[in-house]
């Protein structure tokens, strides 16, 4: 497919047309791909030997901070859209993934708090990857209220870009940290040289949960642009309408 033919595709028209296409067969798919990740995770996965049944929190933990650091990504590329290229759809992919990237990353924290007290014996600790995990959620909501700050959505639309860019650099923090310092969390084991380290059992599950939260996020983040394609076209057509019934206030006045 030609740059030209992708490009058209990306013009907002075009993506509402193809992307209501495209939207119940993405949410159907992640629908299929939950109930298999459930099953998985519920019925075949076997308890570790060591964490018991508590292990299963894995299984939600895992795909919400592959999502976390996934929209942030995400975005971090639709900025550089906005500021460079300038692409009509590049503000509005960033803004729907803002909400959705937050919420995962919260599930993250949550979910790894309640599976860090059997564990460490503590909800919480000033480790690596909490931390940076903790900076990108104050980063997500950062990012939500600059935008709600700014009233004009091109400058808006700049400024969030720039701190998306910038806020960046946690990225590879969060994916090296347990490699840079000393850290209670436990290093990669999926994604390593040499291969995983997860017995096939709960290897999987935990892939297909993955599959199911990624095709998930593509679902939400396809109906957020959406929406929020609509919400910027009612703006318009309510400036609009505004300034066109103060035209014909005015014209009167002016005869």
């Amino acid at each position: 497919m030609s740059m030209g033919r992708l490009t058209r595709l990306a013009q907002p028209g075009h993506f509402m047309r193809w992307s209501g296409a495209l939207l119940p067969w993405v949410a159907g798919l992640a629908f299929v791909l939950l109930a298999v990740g459930q099953y998985l995770t519920w019925f075949v996965a076997p308890p570790d030997y060591q964490q018991g049944e508590t292990v299963r929190i894995m299984y939600i933990h895992v795909p919400a901070a592959w999502m976390a650091v996934f929209f942030y990504g995400a975005m971090a590329v639709s900025a550089l859209g906005t500021l460079i290229w300038r692409h009509p759809l590049a503000d509005v992919a960033q803004r729907a993934a803002a909400p959705i990237g937050a919420a995962f990353t919260l599930i993250c924290l949550v979910t790894g708090s309640l599976w860090g007290k059997p564990m460490w014996g503590t909800y919480w600790v000033w480790d690596a990857r909490l931390t940076s995990m903790l900076v990108l959620f104050l980063i997500y909501c950062g990012l939500l209220a600059l935008w709600r700050t700014i009233e004009d959505p091109n400058r808006a639309a700049r400024a969030v870009a720039i701190l998306t860019l910038v806020g960046a650099v946690n990225l590879p923090i969060i994916k090296f940290s347990v490699n840079w310092w000393s850290t209670l969390h436990q290093p990669a084991s999926i994604l390593r040289m040499g291969g995983p380290t997860i017995h096939p059992t709960m290897l999987y599950p935990l892939l297909a949960m993955i599959a199911a939260a990624s095709v998930l996020g593509v679902a939400l983040h396809l109906q957020a642009m959406r929406t929020e394609i609509l919400r910027r076209r009612v703006r318009t057509l309510t400036i609009l309408e505004a300034e066109r019934l103060d035209a014909a206030l005015l014209a009167p006045q002016a005869a």
